[in-house]
């Protein structure tokens, strides 16, 4: 395991505590399948959430949300769509970004895009 996989964990556990803290319920985290993962799934009152969180130490790749192309959309959709095959419909499914910027001092730096695609 490097630091890289060591950065997106640490990532998901500060995007897990924010979306709890904002009120929502977590109903899963890291649903892998052969072909991806969703990194949480939350419950915000009957809306379903598809939360993609991305991490960066540094802006050196650019801004987290711009690694969330239209294929990595589709993928998600797609995902989604696996996840609730055999569960009652949510009320609605929407797809959030949340971008966690780990501070060399202090809590991250995190964005949140609701709605983001």
């Amino acid at each position: 395991m490097g630091a890289r996989n060591g950065v997106g964990r640490y990532g998901e556990r500060v995007a897990a505590r924010y979306l709890a803290e904002a009120g929502m319920r977590i109903v899963a985290r890291n649903w892998r399948r052969r072909y991806g993962e969703l990194d949480i799934i939350a419950a915000d009152g009957d809306v379903l959430v598809i939360c993609e969180v991305k991490t960066r130490r540094g802006a050196g790749y650019g801004h987290p949300a711009e690694a969330i192309t239209l294929r990595k959309q589709d993928q998600l959709r797609s995902l989604a769509s696996r996840w609730l095959d055999g569960r009652p419909e949510p009320g609605a499914v929407r797809f959030d970004v949340l971008s966690v910027w780990p501070q060399r001092r202090g809590p991250a730096k995190v964005e949140y895009l609701r709605g983001a695609f």
